[in-house]
């Protein structure tokens, strides 16, 4: 029996990646007070859309009320649809966010292609 090579050597690959994974520096949580001065703090468009992305359950519940059933839904439609808005989003705003105007464009257009029915 021949010595498995090929496997061997993607385990180690794979656990090579874990470790390095777990020794990086993990990103900071982000909350709302973060975009309150983009004049003068600009964010970068990558951290407010999954700062967005973030509050959908929040989102979805108000927008549903107490209905869990409607608010799954919702979260679920939204998951399916976060790669898709993500670059929609990307192609159409510039890289920093600088300006409340922008940020309020940003929001509004990623809750409304994550939630076509929040219309």
């Amino acid at each position: 029996m021949k010595f498995p090579i090929v496997t061997v050597t993607l385990v180690l690959a794979a656990l090579l990646f874990v470790l390095w994974d777990q020794t990086r520096e993990q990103p900071q949580t982000v909350d709302a007070s973060r975009f309150t001065n983009l004049a003068s703090n600009p964010a970068k468009l990558s951290t407010t859309v999954d700062w967005v992305i973030t509050q959908v359950p929040a989102l979805c519940g108000q927008a549903n009320g107490k209905a869990e059933g409607d608010k799954a839904r919702c979260v679920k439609q939204a998951e399916a649809r976060t790669s898709t808005c993500r670059r929609g989003v990307y192609d159409r705003f510039p890289s920093i966010v600088a300006s409340d105007a922008v940020f309020r464009d940003v929001s509004i257009t990623l809750i409304n292609c994550l939630d076509p029915t929040s219309k």
